[in-house]
């Protein structure tokens, strides 16, 4: 017998209240309360499910920096007409741009970072298979 399972990304982060409402306006979904007093979820339609952990501790990742680790990388996927538009409310919403690349032409692929300093791309294909 296979047991049905799901799997939820959590993000650690200093205001898990501010972080969850971030990706519930860049994705579409809505804010629900987690499993416990630290814990927000971010829920919504095409399978979008993310977790929000307060952290008191918390410190921001500093990747891309070699002496740190990434922690985690979201990668969320638009159509490749939409992607000037999707990066534009990013950052409308306080997203930081992490890299610019010099080379002229078009992109598929963005990456920034979020209030709390997580690293997420916005791109126009999943990763490869």
């Amino acid at each position: 017998m296979t047991v049905k399972k799901t799997s939820v990304l959590v993000l650690d982060c200093a205001d898990a209240e501010s972080l969850a409402l971030f990706y519930a306006d860049l994705l579409g979904a809505e804010v629900r309360p987690g499993p416990g007093a630290d814990f927000v979820e971010v829920v919504g339609g095409a399978g979008v499910h993310l977790a929000i952990r307060r952290d008191t501790g918390y410190a921001p990742p500093s990747w891309p920096r070699p002496e740190d680790s990434q922690q985690a990388h979201l990668r969320i996927v638009v159509a490749p007409g939409d992607l000037d538009e999707a990066e534009r409310e990013a950052v409308s919403l306080g997203a930081r741009p992490l890299e610019a690349d010099a080379e002229d032409g078009p992109h598929d692929a963005r990456l920034l970072s979020d209030p709390a300093g997580h690293s997420f791309t916005l791109a126009t294909s999943g990763p490869a298979r």
